[in-house]
């Protein structure tokens, strides 16, 4: 018998939450870019108590108020995403393949290759098209210029 909370979560993050995988510009990282991961709940400032139950239950993450009447819960980092998507995932409809795939994205080592953080980029890169941010700018493109720019890896011309 299924855990009826969690259920209920899956339904909520299909409906009112998000799953992100992007690649963050991090001076001092070999590669000069990170992979982060985030799981992110939305609702309006009258119904914070929801997003208050939510961290409760999981215990990580944290709580924003945006100026725009919104309220936001994010909990970030791998181990934490995988936790949380292993937990859902069967239960999730509109966002399975997406979890999916950033279940893929969690199995980075901890000291990729650069060829093995690239596959992974292209991992980030396709996990984006299951979103609908129109200021995405920083994809696997970005990272190889980087890479080149700064002797990591031979120039393909």
């Amino acid at each position: 018998m299924p855990d009826e909370r969690l259920v209920y979560i899956a339904g909520f993050l299909d409906g009112d939450g998000c799953i992100m995988a992007q690649l963050v510009r991090r001076k001092g990282y070999v590669y000069g870019y990170q992979i982060r991961l985030s799981i992110v709940f939305y609702q309006k400032l009258q119904n914070i108590n929801h997003l208050i139950w939510l961290k409760k239950y999981f215990k990580k993450g944290y709580i924003r108020k945006r100026n725009d009447g919104m309220v936001e819960y994010t909990i970030v980092g791998i181990k934490p995403v995988e936790e949380i998507l292993t937990k859902l995932q069967s239960y999730l409809r509109l966002k399975r393949k997406q979890a999916n795939l950033v279940l893929k994205i969690v199995k980075i080592p901890s000291k990729p290759s650069v060829k093995q953080f690239l596959k992974y980029c292209q991992l980030v890169d396709q996990s984006a098209k299951y979103n609908y941010s129109k200021k995405r700018k920083v994809t696997t493109t970005s990272v190889q210029n980087y890479l080149v720019e700064h002797k990591i890896i031979p120039r393909n011309d």
